[in-house]
């Protein structure tokens, strides 16, 4: 009777034991296929958001169609086209009719940005269209002749900047700058060039700014592409996240987290100054006063020598141009007047209109930028005295003018002073 039990047990094992060995390959293919579909999945996604975002090669297509075409010309536009000398390399482009990758021209390394013209997204299944462009190639027209188009960037200019004694200088600056060839004159297409580069408010405010050094270099240009030094340094501060991740650290922590990969002490101190000095030449500056309306680390970078560089110029506008636009707006609240990221007005709730006036000029909000900077690793000695100038600084408000000009130049001079103190005598100054 055992004799006949015990291959009875044993098959009834064996079957037990090799319908769970099926069911763990099962189990396992299943689970293979279910990543391969992930993993195909997450890189159609990427792909397809790269091919959308980067489209390097259509937007040297277009520049360089019209150069052949005697439309467009520049200093950049040999090299572009001819020569093959000036290359597009990685995409670092956030938006699909603003193209911006690193590049190289000869020794220099550079970032180049190049607008497309309107996207068109298409459903599945749907002919692609032709992309619709935007005619900016069509001034100054022929016959136009260079005394006419001094005085078209001069009445442009005076329309962004307002009246300003000095915009005839500008104007021969930009005019310099036009001529790409340097044969002492601005030819048709250098001139549509340079006119399509001026309805970019980040290169005027880039030309404006880069001759005290806050802003890249401007290297070349063709058309509506141009090319700047790169900073090799930036942001200003922090640590970008893989996207996963970002919706699982914590507000609090990624703020601390931005603070573990900053150089050295005396290093950020320096970079400030650089901050603070873009500050002092927005504030009355030689072409009037600007507002940066966003102070986020990822619009400033520095160079290996710890120079503060503005890379994204879009975050500063002119005075004249800010006020011109609160006062268009209606409001029903204080929340209403906002320009950009973090220029504000109030509210004239008798007139439903936004008032002209900043809330909070631009040293108050770049010192609540550098507040966590500077006072991480601040030196012991002076960091009481360093915590209580940036508190009175971030307390400024836009008051009468001329109490405000007393007390922003007080503050200033104050902390770069303090700052000045601490890294005169090291290496780092």
């Amino acid at each position: 009777m055992a004799k006949g039990l015990f291959p009875r047990a044993w098959v009834k094992k064996s079957f037990y034991f090799q319908a769970r060995i099926s069911f763990v390959r099962v189990k396992y293919l299943f689970l293979t296929w279910l990543a391969v579909l992930v993993g195909s999945w997450v890189l159609y996604v990427q792909y397809s958001a790269y091919t959308e975002l980067c489209r390097g090669h259509e937007c040297k297509n277009a520049i360089c169609d019209k150069y052949r075409k005697g439309i467009i010309d520049g200093s950049a536009c040999s090299s572009l086209c001819d020569k093959d000398t000036l290359y597009l390399s990685r995409c670092l482009s956030t938006l699909a009719d603003n193209q911006v990758y690193t590049g190289s021209w000869g020794d220099h390394d550079g970032i180049i940005r190049c607008k497309l013209g309107e996207v068109v997204h298409l459903e599945l299944g749907e002919e692609p269209e032709p992309r619709r462009e935007t005619p900016v190639f069509d001034k100054p027209t022929r016959g136009t002749s260079v005394e006419k188009f001094r005085e078209m960037v001069f009445n442009h200019l005076k329309s962004k900047l307002g009246e300003q004694t000095n915009l005839a200088s500008l104007v021969s600056q930009i005019l310099t700058v036009a001529d790409g060839n340097t044969d002492g004159r601005v030819s048709l297409p250098e001139a549509r060039s340079a006119w399509a580069l001026l309805q970019m408010d980040e290169v005027l405010l880039g030309l404006l700014l880069q001759d005290r050094g806050h802003t890249p270099r401007l290297l070349g240009f063709c058309g509506d592409l141009y090319m700047t030094e790169r900073v090799h340094y930036g942001p200003l501060y922090g640590l970008s996240l893989p996207w996963p991740l970002v919706s699982w650290v914590p507000s609090s922590m990624q703020r601390s987290m931005d603070q573990w990969f900053t150089p050295s002490w005396p290093r950020k101190a320096k970079i400030s100054m650089g901050l603070l000095e873009l500050v002092e030449d927005l504030f009355h500056g030689t072409y009037g006063s600007f507002l940066i309306c966003d102070l986020a680390a990822a619009h400033f970078g520095y160079t290996d020598r710890h120079e503060l560089r503005l890379t994204d110029a879009r975050a500063v506008v002119s005075e004249d141009e800010f006020k011109r636009t609160m006062r268009a707006l209606k409001c029903e609240t204080d929340a209403d007047c906002v320009y950009g990221v973090d220029c504000k007005t109030l509210c004239d709730l008798s007139e439903k209109r936004c008032k002209e006036e900043p809330v909070q000029p631009n040293l108050a909000k770049a010192c609540g930028t550098l507040k966590d900077y500077l006072l991480r690793g601040a030196p012991s000695g002076m960091r009481e005295e360093l915590e209580r100038q940036l508190y009175s600084c971030m307390a400024l408000k836009a008051s009468n003018a001329g109490q405000m000009n007393m007390e922003h130049s007080l503050i200033l001079n104050n902390l770069k002073a303090l700052l000045w103190r601490q890294i005169s005598h090291t290496k780092d100054s």
